[in-house]
């Protein structure tokens, strides 16, 4: 009996180290734990050698490329217009849309970058543009062609015999043609709907340098009437305002130097075509 009772004393004292658990002695001194690992072939990683500890190595760092210029200054065409157009509907540009990427356009979107926490570069690159695209709509043609600059369509086949203004409201253009050749081009404005301006075939029947308009007070330089009181002539609102405003019924003019080129070359007589 007395050999029996020691063996399993043996057997439970093997059982509690092979479990982990607490030990206490006799003296009532609780002790850690004693643990024993058996043989599987392989070291734990606290009795293997030194030079057996496993070398990690760090990965390698990543940077990402800096997002692709799409345009910037000097850069010229349609796509800077939009821009141009995009940034006006923000107020973040007042000028414009010209198509030329200038110092104004440049100052303009270094602002909105400082405004968004991005580089403050004054270049479009993709992560600006796509800003800009989220916040702003898709600019009308006459958004991109505020002040002006708007290609010409093709002139009327009444203007390509004789002395002509030809002026398209398709395309918001006077040519001032010389036997089917353009010698000039400028944008021009009409009346609005209350007041438009006339369509037809007229002649240039008074020209005056220094017109005043006597029914609304409004100086009209360079003046070359067609029909009644409408008139080609250089308009400072229009220069100051683009398409924003309208006329009374005459063809404003925002190009002083062009327009006083035009009033120097047409005779009184000369033909004037309005045209869709």
């Amino acid at each position: 009996m007395g050999r029996t009772s020691a063996v399993l004393a043996a057997g439970a004292a093997f059982t509690v180290l092979l479990c982990g658990c607490t030990v206490q002695s006799s003296d009532g001194e609780r002790h850690s734990p004693i643990r024993i690992e058996l043989p599987d072939g392989t070291p734990s990683p606290k009795s293997a050698p030194p030079d057996d500890k496993p070398v990690t190595t760090p990965a390698p760092a990543t940077t990402s490329a800096p997002a692709a210029v799409l345009w910037q200054r000097g850069d010229t065409g349609r796509d800077v217009r939009e821009l141009q157009a995009r940034l006006r509907q923000i107020a973040w540009l007042f000028d414009g849309p010209t198509g030329t990427y200038d110092d104004l356009t440049e100052r303009a979107v270094e602002g909105f970058q400082g405004k968004r926490g991005l580089p403050r570069t004054g270049k479009t690159d993709e992560v600006t543009w796509e800003r800009l695209l989220r916040m702003t709509r898709e600019p009308g043609k006459w958004d991109l062609y505020l002040m002006g600059g708007q290609p010409a369509d093709a002139p009327d086949a009444r203007c390509l015999t004789g002395r002509v203004l030809c002026i398209s409201k398709s395309s918001r253009t006077l040519r001032w043609m010389v036997d089917g050749r353009t010698v000039a081009m400028v944008p021009v404005r009409f009346g609005s709907q209350y007041t438009p301006t006339r369509e037809g075939v007229f002649t240039v029947y008074w020209k005056s340098r220094h017109h005043v308009s006597t029914l609304y007070d409004s100086p009209m330089p360079y003046a070359m009437f067609f029909s009644g009181g409408q008139a080609v002539h250089y308009s400072s609102d229009f220069a100051a305002r683009g398409y924003g405003g309208a006329s009374h019924g005459c063809v404003n003019v925002a190009d002083e130097p062009a327009i006083k080129e035009m009033f120097a070359q047409v005779r009184t007589g000369d033909k004037v075509v309005v045209h869709w």
